[in-house]
């Protein structure tokens, strides 16, 4: 990782009332420092500026050169006459010319990167007898006699400060006495939670399963024999030249780059509908150990899984909700902190848990930093880039202008993965409250879900009737390894609030 200066925060902690010693009878305070997320609006990495830009010039090819095309063929059909094409006069050039400027443009479009287009996407919202409040979550963590006394009064504190509501969902089985994780458990609630949201999808969108060319899965913690993949196309009866891909192990970062992989293979298969479910499997997350790191799994992720069905047919563009503008990934695996801050392992009992640093939340930003600092000239207004740049090379300043994000969307899907993380973005992007409404409110009401995240936090926003036309919607999603990535999409039209959403009960 490029050097960073490090930063550290510090709390107070209240310790009680000592019982014993010089200051029996006294209060008793500590101070806790913590690694804090790097200050990254006030730092540039000029090398992720310059990436960025990259990306932008060869983007922009294709828009220069469609123009450049248009104008000569408008020009050289200009020129003809009835009789460049009678038969008294020779027409070989004109043919000749026609043809080459066909051949130019098929070759233009071939190359071009297709448009990709999201029909719809639907959520997944589990049976109410599957709800639990933190009290209830104590309460059968306590019955269950797999975790003990100290284990639980430390998911209690935990729980208090997550964010997280009382309303969120787990499955039944993780608190069975003497649960370990099996497979059983895991492929009955991944047939729950998929089945559900890609039955909700297929309902909105009225595409026949077997006109579905492409399927991307991702779920993190659950990988089995068949795949989760090949559990859908069993279940739906996909057809048997489908392109199939299973993504695993790749953390809540993994849904944007599940719809990164099919809108590379919807440019390799055009005119093509894909289908991506995201989601992640608590039962094959569930840990019963004493370890505190790795207790934090426990606390944060609940069920849900997103479905999402994209296109690349030009003529879906007059009924899908968004385009796809941007999708920047970044990973920062390379650095051994940054590798390690997530990371699957088994405890000195071999229990198996998700083990989660308490360097995450300084990695996490780095990656962040790295991310958005690469998306900034994609996305922001030319005005903003030329301000950052003139102020960056003439104006001896220690911190250098750092671009207005707040202009480039209008409303912003951060993964709700806990409520010190969105509060230190909040901070560091400057980002008002309503843009943290999503983030906050898919927290509190379902949890982090994970890699379907983001996909919640965005049908909050379109079961509230904030979605215009033309709006912007910056997905961020960040996860083990360390990534952080980034997804860009445009609506096509006004979002109505839709006939069926995880969210109508609560917000009528």
């Amino acid at each position: 990782m490029e050097s960073e200066q490090e930063l550290l925060s510090t709390e107070i902690v209240n310790r009680g009332i000592k019982d014993s010693g010089p200051y029996a009878g006294s209060l008793s305070f500590s101070v806790r420092v913590r690694h804090g997320l790097p200050d990254f609006l006030n730092s540039v990495n000029l090398k992720y500026v310059k990436l960025g830009y990259s990306y932008l010039i060869s983007h922009v090819f294709y828009f220069i050169t469609a123009p450049i095309l248009l104008m000569i063929f408008s020009a050289q059909i200009g020129k003809l006459t009835w009789d460049d094409f009678s038969l008294k006069w020779d027409i070989t050039n004109a043919v000749l010319m026609v043809a080459s400027l066909s051949f130019s443009l098929a070759i233009y479009l071939q190359v071009a990167p297709q448009t990709i287009y999201l029909l719809d996407f639907a959520c997944y919202r589990p049976p109410d007898d599957l709800k639990i409040s933190k009290e209830k979550f104590i309460k059968l963590a306590r019955k269950s006699g797999i975790i003990d006394d100290a284990a639980i009064e430390f998911q209690q504190r935990v729980l208090k400060s997550s964010g997280i509501g009382d309303e969120t969902y787990l499955p039944k089985a993780v608190f069975r006495p003497g649960y370990k994780i099996n497979l059983k458990d895991g492929r009955e609630e991944a047939a729950m939670v998929m089945f559900g949201a890609v039955d909700n999808l297929l309902a909105a969108t009225n595409v026949r399963p077997k006109d579905i060319r492409i399927l991307v899965v991702n779920c993190g913690m659950l990988n089995t024999t068949p795949s989760l993949s090949a559990m859908v196309i069993n279940h739906y009866k996909l057809r048997q030249d489908i392109q199939s891909f299973n993504l695993g192990g790749m953390g809540c970062a993994a849904g944007v780059i599940a719809i990164d992989l099919a809108s590379d293979l919807l440019n390799a298969y055009p005119g093509s509908y894909a289908l991506v479910v995201s989601t992640e499997i608590v039962s094959a997350a569930w840990y019963t150990g004493k370890e505190r790191d790795m207790l934090f799994s426990n606390c944060f992720f609940r069920m849900g899984a997103a479905a999402m069905l994209l296109s690349s047919h030009f003529l879906d563009r007059w009924h899908a909700k968004y385009e796809l503008k941007q999708v920047v990934r970044t990973h920062k695996g390379m650095d051994e902190k940054s590798y390690r801050s997530i990371h699957l392992k088994e405890d000195e009992e071999g229990k198996q848990g998700l083990s989660i640093s308490k360097d995450v939340i300084e990695v996490g930003g780095h990656a962040l930093k790295a991310n958005i600092t690469t998306l900034g000239p994609l996305v922001l207004p030319i005005s903003e880039q030329l301000h950052f740049f003139t102020t960056l090379l003439f104006e001896k300043k220690t911190k250098p202008y750092i671009p207005n994000y707040k202009l480039a969307f209008e409303h912003v899907c951060i993964l709700s993965s806990s409520k010190k993380v969105l509060d230190e973005i909040q901070k560091n992007l400057e980002l008002p409250e309503e843009y943290m409404e999503a983030s906050r409110k898919t927290l509190e009401r379902f949890g982090n879900t994970s890699s379907s995240s983001v996909w919640y936090e965005l049908a909050y926003l379109e079961a509230r009737g904030k979605i215009k036309r033309g709006d912007r919607v910056w997905q961020i999603a960040f996860g083990s390894g360390f990534k952080c990535n980034s997804a860009v999409w445009r609506a096509l039209r006004n979002v109505r609030k839709p006939k069926k959403s995880p969210w109508l009960e609560d917000l009528g």
